[in-house]
């Protein structure tokens, strides 16, 4: 039986490998490749790697090979190898301009002997792009090292460019296909936002706040906006309770002024706008991108980015940031480019500046240009825009999900499908943190000459589900909300979330992604910062939670348990998630010289009595030694170990017993 399982299985992969296709993964030799002094990698030899990028779309791409000189008498060729040595039955030759040009294919041997497979004895067609799929009568009697396809650019006025290469043990032809998202429904509606948000002008790069209650977009030389010229103006529409978008306002100066101006994203709790452009005092603008905060004054005048090496060579660039706020994505062209704009990433470093813009690589970038990112609440899913992929039309929008925290290993994108792409250019999309709707730019079926459209987002192209967290943050001792810090700290990796509050603009909000585990704190001067764990863990959809965060003030007499300092089961050892927590008491004994304190150690009823005493006692001296470690002197920190004698709540049920498991910080001496 294993060994009939074993020949199925046998049988199984071997047609899978005889049917999978290969595409060309080294260029080894070329007659000549296009390059001019305003290209990079546009139409190099290398665009002929990798599966076909415009196919099966026919037409010119900067995303295929295209030999120096059109109409060449003399003969081009170029030759490309696979990540495979095999036999082989077919060839195909994606020819997506020029069409016809193909003369002859010819595979080295795997002792690099040249044998011809293919000759072309016929006319040209008159198409202008295909794919070209030479099946052989049978298997080649050799292994197949590489691939040489040759040119006679001569027959085809023109240029000629050649997409993809790939081989396969198949006689079924090969076919160039769009990568789409899996599972797209197929009656999926876009509907557009209608007259109170769309015009006969042209609206693009909607920004749906996190809470999908506001709408920022564009207008493009609407006779409301400012300056004589008119030029793009951000404007803003709310969502009414009636469901339907309010009528659209003029966004308020000095966001607004006489040049252009472009909102690219908002923060998680509404009060910080990611802007296009560098605001000058004198009212102009210069390349870049700039940061705007809403106090209680309203929007602050906008501060450029400090962004290290900002050299951008395109006349445009689109940006937007991670949830966290620590991580830029912008658009560019830089020193460093797959051709064209490509998506960078800038991360902020500690002294507020950020750093050199980083490419984003060659699984999202291509030869084309890239444009509108736009990342979701859960700091993973990206959307973007681009040319230089397989797809419906002029830009179509496609989805990566990143795969690593470098941000620099992404998945491979997905087209959003015919509904959302059309033949126009389409781009600018945002989803809420609800991940219930999505909105975008389109000219199909516009009032004007292009329109805001949404569409109820399907399970497939939805980002991972986030927690949203709002509250305050207010005096323990008078219960009055006070402004302060707050840090979340992720407890499976070392993402983290920082945002001030401030009572006079409302609650703060946060949004995290689910299936995590979490620290919250507050911190200002004068209070004690102590953390809570937020446990997400088993949420998979969108969830609000309330969290008002209590500080206590430093005076003689404050206790309070430490809810994130952790030890192995019925053991003493300090678990490395508990030194955030720690770190915050050593930084508060820091800032108060004088201070002392009593750490106690608490646990449950469970096992005997006499060894949760000493367990208890055990831990809290663990503790000390941990702030003494951080130059704390010992003489400033007494403790006491109580056992299960003190409890705070009974011991009749698992979770009730983990509030008597605990360590409590008193201030002895302010």
């Amino acid at each position: 039986m294993r060994i009939l399982l074993f020949l199925l299985f046998f049988l199984i992969s071997s047609l899978s490998f005889a049917q999978k296709t290969f595409w060309a993964s080294k260029v080894v030799a070329f007659s000549s490749e296009y390059s001019d002094a305003l290209t990079t990698k546009e139409n190099r030899a290398i665009q002929v790697l990798g599966r076909p990028n415009k196919l099966p779309q026919i037409g010119m791409s900067a995303c295929a090979w295209q030999p120096l000189t059109q109409n060449n008498p003399q003969e081009e060729f170029i030759i490309v190898s696979f990540d495979t040595l095999m036999s082989i039955q077919q060839v195909a030759v994606a020819e997506n301009y020029g069409q016809g040009c193909v003369v002859r294919v010819e595979a080295f041997d795997e002792f690099d002997n040249l044998k011809l497979l293919w000759a072309n004895k016929s006319a040209p067609t008159g198409e202008v792009g295909k794919m070209l799929n030479i099946v052989l009568q049978k298997p080649t009697p050799f292994k197949v090292r590489s691939i040489k396809v040759v040119l006679n650019t001569n027959r085809i006025k023109g240029w000629s460019q050649i997409d993809a290469i790939g081989i396969s043990q198949a006689t079924t032809p090969i076919k160039a296909t769009i990568n789409l998202a899996k599972n797209l429904p197929t009656e999926l509606v876009k509907e557009n936002l209608g007259k109170s948000v769309n015009s006969e002008y042209r609206e693009i790069a909607p920004v749906i706040s996190p809470d999908g209650k506001t709408l920022y977009y564009t207008r493009w030389k609407h006779p409301d906006n400012l300056g004589k010229d008119k030029n793009q103006d951000i404007w803003y529409s709310e969502l009414q309770g009636d469901k339907k978008w309010g009528a659209a306002v003029l966004f308020p100066a000095p966001i607004n002024n006489n040049e252009h101006n472009a909102i690219c994203a908002i923060s998680p709790d509404g009060k910080t706008i990611l802007l296009n452009n560098v605001y000058l005092p004198d009212g102009t603008m210069a390349k870049g991108v700039s940061m705007s905060t809403k106090s209680s004054k309203g929007w602050d005048f906008p501060k450029a980015l400090n962004i290290k090496n900002f050299k951008n060579k395109s006349d445009y660039a689109e940006y937007s940031f991670s949830p966290n706020g620590r991580v830029l994505i912008l658009t560019g062209q830089f020193k460093e480019t797959q051709g064209g704009k490509d998506v960078y990433l800038s991360f902020l470093q500690a002294d507020n500046t950020w750093s050199e813009p980083q490419d984003a690589g060659s699984v999202i970038n291509t030869a084309e240009d890239e444009s509108t990112p736009f990342i979701a609440a859960d700091g993973k899913t990206l959307y973007y825009s681009t040319r230089g992929l397989s797809g419906f039309g002029s830009n179509d929008i496609f989805m990566s999900r990143r795969l690593d925290d470098t941000w620099l290993k992404w998945s491979e994108p997905e087209n959003l499908g015919p509904i959302i792409n059309t033949p126009e250019w389409d781009g600018y999309f945002s989803i809420s943190a609800l991940g219930d709707y999505a909105f975008f730019s389109s000219q199909e079926n516009a009032i004007g000459e292009e329109d805001i459209f949404k569409f109820k987002v399907p399970e497939s192209i939805k980002p991972d589900a986030v927690v949203q967290i709002t509250g305050g943050v207010y005096n323990y001792s008078d219960k009055k909300p006070i402004s302060a810090s707050i840090n979340v700290q992720s407890m499976t990796d070392k993402d983290t979330v920082c945002v001030t509050y401030d009572p006079q603009t409302g609650d703060y909000k946060l949004m995290l992604p689910a299936k995590k585990s979490y620290t919250i704190s507050a911190s200002k001067k004068g209070f004690m910062s102590i953390s809570e764990p937020l446990d997400f863990t088993k949420e998979t959809n969108f969830k609000e939670i309330k969290k008002n965060i209590y500080l206590y003030p430093i005076e003689a007499g404050q206790r309070i348990t430490l809810n994130s300092v952790f030890f192995e089961q019925s053991k003493y050892e300090i678990l490395p998630s508990s030194y955030p927590e720690l770190d915050r008491i050593v930084s508060l004994m820091r800032e108060n010289p004088t201070m002392e304190i009593m750490l106690e150690g608490h646990t449950d009823n469970q096992g005997d009595w006499n060894a949760n005493l000493l367990l208890s006692k055990q831990r809290v001296d663990e503790v000390k030694k941990y702030l003494a470690s951080k130059n704390i002197n010992m003489s400033r920190i007494q403790t006491q170990g109580y056992g299960s004698t003190r409890p705070v709540s009974s011991n009749n049920s698992e979770e009730k017993r983990k509030l008597n498991r605990r360590v409590e910080f008193m201030i002895i001496k302010n």
